[in-house]
């Protein structure tokens, strides 16, 4: 059966984001009219997830460019022959996840990517899951007084932040740093509008955010606690249990995610693309 005859089946994660997209077998590509489908729903959801995908690292590259640029992540580098996926691995003997915390990826870039597709390798036999919080959701609950605050405001976010960078290190032992740059920082608006949909989203995060542009951090820390923990309540949030050829995409616009790292003395092996952005406005 073609991929044009077949039907998409959208089941939703939960009352706030996330979908779950079956009928859809991606062995033979993806054509215009599926992927522009698939695109609205990815949208509307926040974060997809499609079981069962095989694919290979030529054919996830191929997939990924239906929805846009894949780009290489400043701190790792990726896998041999194919730069823009980046393995991230949690071996049996380390403590520490690669990217555990709450976060919006690389939201230190001046163009922070628009997307994050990631396809399971090796997952353990329990644990391991990924949460996705829904920051449009937990903007839209605000009261107006705050949102009104936080309309006019910006952030500096930074690679330095301790939270984030230490979940770097055993993977940048292993495979190296891209590049040299001890610090990669930037000023985005702490509610940013989404250039596809409109809607409105917090775009702060624990893992980067370090203060609001024009305060010090001792000022920015408690309003920054509250947003943190806002935006991560269980009723903005879903959660995805990976099996091997899992595949997760999600939007950096409009969703926060966190990796559970629950399964100590179990091997966990994903690979992930980012897709080039745009200038959060």
């Amino acid at each position: 059966m073609s991929i044009t005859a077949q039907r998409l089946i959208v089941t939703r994660a939960s009352g706030s984001c996330g979908a779950e997209v079956s009928g859809l077998d991606l062995r033979d590509g993806l054509d215009d009219r599926t992927a522009a489908e698939l695109r609205a729903i990815w949208l509307e959801h926040g974060v997809i997830f499609l079981r069962d995908a095989d694919l290979p690292p030529a054919r996830f590259l191929d997939v990924a460019r239906k929805f846009g640029t894949p780009v290489e992540y400043p701190f790792v580098r990726g896998l041999d022959g194919f730069p823009q996926i980046t393995p991230v691995i949690k071996e049996p003997h380390e403590r520490i996840n690669f990217g555990g915390v709450w976060h919006s990826d690389t939201a230190y870039l001046e163009r922070p990517p628009m997307a994050t597709m990631l396809v399971a390798r090796e997952v353990p036999a329990a644990g391991g899951d990924t949460l996705f919080a829904d920051a449009r959701a937990a903007y839209e609950a605000l009261s107006p007084g705050l949102r009104a605050t936080l309309d006019g405001l910006r952030a500096i976010n930074s690679s330095k932040k301790a939270d984030a960078s230490k979940t770097r290190e055993d993977r940048q032992k292993e495979r190296g740093a891209v590049t040299n740059a001890e610090v990669l920082e930037a000023s985005h608006p702490v509610v940013r509008t989404h250039p596809e949909t409109g809607r409105r989203a917090l775009y702060v995060n624990l893992g980067h955010t370090a203060q609001f542009e024009g305060w010090t951090v001792e000022e920015s820390k408690a309003l920054l606690d509250y947003l943190f923990a806002h935006i991560t309540k269980p009723e903005f949030t879903c959660r995805f249990r990976w099996a091997p050829g899992s595949l997760a995409f999600w939007d950096n616009r409009a969703v926060q995610h966190y990796p559970v790292n629950d399964y100590h003395g179990q091997r966990r092996e994903m690979h992930r693309i980012t897709l080039l952005g745009d200038v959060p406005a």
